[in-house]
């Protein structure tokens, strides 16, 4: 049975979301603030956390920082829509995912299988294991990755984005593919997403300007990983 992290404050939100969760034989724990969020994230490792961004003592962007430094699980914030800009700031610190309040609880629960099952995805590898380019390796049964001499940390989702990408190098992918193929979903999906990974992915690989790989933006189109012949 996999466990799920529901942290929010409205005990409304979490009652609903525990039914429908429930209904689909997931173990659900609750936090009702950032601080409880993270002991029981130490203390019950759940494979995916439901994370509201407006909560007392710890709100959940500063959740999320304090979790990414220890964890690599995946997070799905919970922003009210007047929150866009968190939404962005969210996925730009670690965020795999938004949803934005209100919401539909069918909805939650569908992203909720589509993370979990993309990111199990990377624990179980059907193809090789590692891919290697110069001053790159992707190691996925040991989930780590070497750029240009340097170790370079990754959430999960980044690192199926980034095996994903270097896997069909040289393809341009539009952002609803990318969002089919690494996230699972194209209905739920929101673009931005794709956008603020690919733009995190290129701050921690730090690629510099003579490299032989690099991500590419196809403008109007969408993304690649180039690789010089």
């Amino acid at each position: 049975m996999q466990k799920i992290l529901i942290v929010d404050d409205e005990p409304q939100i979490r009652d609903i979301l525990r039914l429908y969760f429930e209904k689909e034989e997931f173990e659900v724990i609750e936090a009702v603030d950032g601080a409880q969020a993270l002991l029981k994230l130490q203390e019950h490792k759940p494979e995916l956390m439901l994370l509201d961004i407006m909560m007392p003592i710890l709100d959940g962007l500063e959740v999320c920082r304090q979790v990414r430094k220890i964890s690599n699980v995946p997070i799905i914030m919970l922003t009210a829509k007047s929150e866009d800009d968190d939404r962005i700031l969210g996925l730009e610190i670690g965020a795999d995912d938004y949803i934005g309040k209100p919401f539909n609880p069918k909805e939650v629960v569908a992203r909720a299988k589509a993370v979990l099952r993309r990111s199990g995805s990377i624990e179980r590898p059907e193809e090789k294991e590692v891919l290697e380019l110069p001053n790159l390796k992707i190691n996925l049964k040991e989930f780590e990755v070497t750029a240009f001499g340097k170790a370079v940390v990754l959430t999960a989702k980044e690192m199926e984005l980034l095996w994903f990408l270097v896997k069909n190098a040289g393809q341009v992918f539009q952002r609803d593919q990318l969002l089919e193929k690494v996230w699972g979903y194209t209905y739920y999906g929101d673009t931005r997403t794709v956008d603020t990974h690919i733009k995190r992915l290129r701050f921690k690989l730090d690629v510099p300007p003579d490299s032989k790989w690099d991500i590419k933006t196809v403008w109007g189109v969408g993304y690649k990983f180039e690789v010089e012949k």
